[in-house]
This record gives C-alpha cells, sequence and structure tokens, in this order.
C-alpha cells in the first residue's frame, strides 16, 4: 500500500450521477524480428516475448477536442463546487488532494444523503489542465517517464522527440461496484494472438485513471477481488495484466477518492490507509462561474508553486512527535502530514507552511491511523487535535 487517505464525515447536499467514462482499445503487435525489448523497458511492456505495445486506434488532437466539446455540451449539468456550504472539512481534502497528488487521495465517510457523491462530481469543473502526449489512451506526461505509456516510452527511449503533445483536462473515473477486474484491468485477445500474431489490448479503468481521479462509490462495498487490484496498483504506481504466460505493464497512478455509509459496512484496513434539490440548472451553474472560475485559477496558481513552499525543521519534527506519541504505525502519516501542510500553504498564496496550516490538516491525516479502542468514547480527530496542541505549545 502507498497511498494513504486523508477523512472525515461531512453533513449536507444532495447527490448527482455522472454517465460511465468508456476505454479505448490498443494493440500490441510483432516487434522486428531482430530482438526482445531493451533491458530498460522492462516492466513496461510484455516482460516475455517480443511485443512491444502499437495504438491502432489514436485520436488526433482535433478529433479529442470535438468529442470533448460536444461530450461538455450534452452532459448532465454539475453542481457546482462553490455552491456547497457546510462541508469545508470534504472540499479542503478535495482541492489539497488537486494541488498535491502525491497526498494519497481521500475516504469519505457519511450518513446516505449528505453530499459525499456531490461533492466529489462537482470538482469535475476545477480540475486544471495538464500536458499529455496525442492518441495515448494512458495520458501519458510527455516529460516524466514514470507516468508514460510502454508506447510512449519506447519512443522517447529510441530518441524520438517529436512526440505530439496537447493539453487535456484530468480526467474523472468512476469504478462501479459492478464492474468485473478484465473492465478495470484491461485484457488480452488471445485468439487473435494465437491466430493473426497480432496482442490486441483494451485498456482499462486503471488506464483510463492515470494521472487523474479513480472514484468509487460506497467503497466499503466493493468486492475483495477488486480491493485487492486497487491496493496493488496504489502501491505500485503501475497496473499489470497476466494471461497465458504474457504479461503487460502501464503506469496507474490516480488520485484514489472513496466515499461510502458507515452503517453498510466497515473498509478494509488495508484500504482505508490509502484512502434534493429542483431548480433551473444552467441559471444556477451560472450564478456560480465567476466564484468557479476564480477557485479554478487559485488551483492551478497553487499548484504551480507548490515546489517553492517550504516547512521548518522544527514543524516537521513536531509532526513526527504527534504521531510517536499517538502510536501511529509506520511514516505514512508523518509524510502525509508534511505534504497537506505545504498544499494548503501554497493554496493560500504563501511559500512559507505555518503552525496553523499544520492544525488545520492534521485531523484529516491521522484520525483513522489511530489504533481502534473499543473503550474509548472520544473521537479519534479531537485525540489528533488534543495531542497537536499539546506538542505545539
Amino acid at each position: 500500500m502507498a497511498s494513504p487517505f486523508s477523512t472525515f464525515s461531512p453533513t449536507a447536499a444532495a447527490r448527482a450521477l455522472l454517465p460511465a467514462s468508456i476505454s479505448r482499445p490498443l494493440s500490441l503487435a510483432a516487434a522486428a524480428s531482430s530482438g526482445r525489448i531493451p533491458p530498460s523497458s522492462k516492466g513496461l511492456g510484455f516482460r516475455r516475448g517480443r511485443f512491444t505495445v502499437c495504438n491502432v486506434a489514436a485520436p488526433t488532437a482535433a478529433e479529442k477536442e470535438a468529442t470533448a466539446s460536444a461530450a461538455k455540451e450534452s452532459q448532465r449539468p454539475v453542481y457546482p463546487f462553490a455552491a456547497i456550504v457546510g462541508q469545508d472539512e470534504m472540499k479542503l481534502c478535495l482541492l489539497l488532494n488537486v494541488i498535491d497528488p502525491k497526498i494519497g487521495g481521500v475516504m469519505i465517510m457519511g450518513d446516505r444523503g449528505t453530499g459525499k457523491s456531490t461533492t466529489v462530481r462537482s470538482l469535475v469543473d476545477l480540475l486544471p489542465d495538464i500536458p499529455v502526449v496525442v492518441g495515448d489512451p494512458f495520458n501519458s506526461d510527455p516529460d516524466d517517464p514514470e507516468v508514460m505509456g510502454p508506447e510512449v516510452r519506447e519512443r522517447v527511449l529510441q530518441g524520438d522527440t517529436s512526440l505530439p503533445v496537447t493539453t487535456a483536462k484530468i480526467t474523472m473515473v468512476d469504478l462501479p461496484l459492478g464492474a468485473t477486474e478484465d473492465r478495470v484491468c484491461g485484457t488480452i485477445d488471445i485468439e487473435k494472438a494465437l491466430t493473426e500474431g497480432v496482442k490486441a489490448f483494451e485498456p482499462g479503468l486503471l488506464a483510463k485513471a492515470n494521472r487523474g481521479i479513480l472514484y468509487v462509490d460506497e467503497v466499503n462495498l466493493l468486492d475483495d477481488h477488486l480491493v485487492d487490484v486497487l491496493l496493488d496498483s496504489a502501491a505500485s504506481g503501475w497496473n499489470t495484466v497476466e494471461r497465458e504466460g504474457i504479461s503487460i505493464s502501464h503506469p496507474a497512478r490516480f488520485i484514489l477518492i472513496g466515499s461510502g455509509n458507515p452503517e453498510e459496512g466497515e473498509l478494509r484496513p488495508q484500504l482505508l490507509d490509502r484512502f434534493g434539490m429542483h431548480a433551473d440548472p444552467k441559471a444556477f451553474r451560472d450564478s456560480y462561474k465567476e466564484e468557479q472560475e476564480k477557485l479554478q485559477d487559485q488551483i492551478s496558481s497553487a499548484r504551480s508553486n507548490l515546489g517553492a513552499v517550504q516547512i521548518d525543521h522544527d514543524l516537521r519534527v513536531k509532526i513526527s512527535k504527534v504521531c510517536s506519541e499517538l502510536n501511529v504505525d509506520g511514516l505514512r502519516g508523518d509524510i502525509v502530514t508534511n505534504r497537506a501542510a505545504k498544499a494548503l500553504a501554497s493554496l493560500k498564496g504563501r511559500d512559507k507552511v505555518t503552525v496553523e496550516d499544520i492544525a488545520t490538516v492534521i485531523p484529516n491525516c491521522l484520525r483513522h491511523r489511530l489504533r481502534k479502542d473499543p473503550l474509548e468514547s472520544i473521537d479519534s480527530g479531537l485525540l489528533v487535535i488534543e495531542k497537536f496542541y499539546e506538542v505545539f505549545s
């Protein structure tokens, strides 16, 4: 496991649903008879056999832009993020993860009808643009080999400097409870491989979520085998599909957001450690347009300035002391608290973390990491706050 969740309990709003997304097929064609995949590409494509990933159905930049524009016009209106009130803690956790995806995601637990799904999906309008390689189904970063798909990575290794690059919004992918493992991970057409010598691979939801957001509603009801898939991908940042002795790997780095009702069942500890209105929707959205755009600019600026934010050594030591005295296992709590505090400082337009920044984020970073005491009646978040003031005073 590598992606910790910050958590909280919401109290008001309504729900909305968005249509499920559809992945695009790829083809895996036989490589030249001159040899196998170079050792430097190991783990990025087929690890056995003479095959490499080739995209045979990639859209052009103009096609993608036209499709996105048409989809935006026809999609169901999304409740404005800026219009959601009484959910400051939830909204802050979501914004900090958009600014710094390495924080690891958000786990939202609350009673039914408290606006969990509505708030998450309203984040779509605020997601910034990122550079992507045109036609690549893995949303490859043209400059970062760690989040490049197999085909793009191989072209870069061969010295190709003519990769077509465009910008696209960070994607949000819904993972349905009833999804099959093949739909999530992707699958291989073995019959086509044997009869035609071409291995066709259809990327799954994890490929589409690379460099984006993977949202699981009612995550505590997710089948165990899909939880295992999420844990594996979240831990390594890669998704591996193995069928009949063939192995395909692609990057799967995403912000994992989950929501659920605690009355419907507990969440597995391994995964927990990662993670009505009637009105004129268009007029209502337009009334918040200026505030939405202002918030969008604020997020983009915070992402750009995140690297310049500093946190004093003394504050880092005190954060670790809080974690130690609360008996928090491992170092994830320390790391996430540092990251979240820096993201909050950047969101507020500052280049230095303050004690107030840490006080704001530390309950959300640590409350779900405390060891459970069945005889303890006090809320775990209050325990974190008490220990924080004891150490920082």
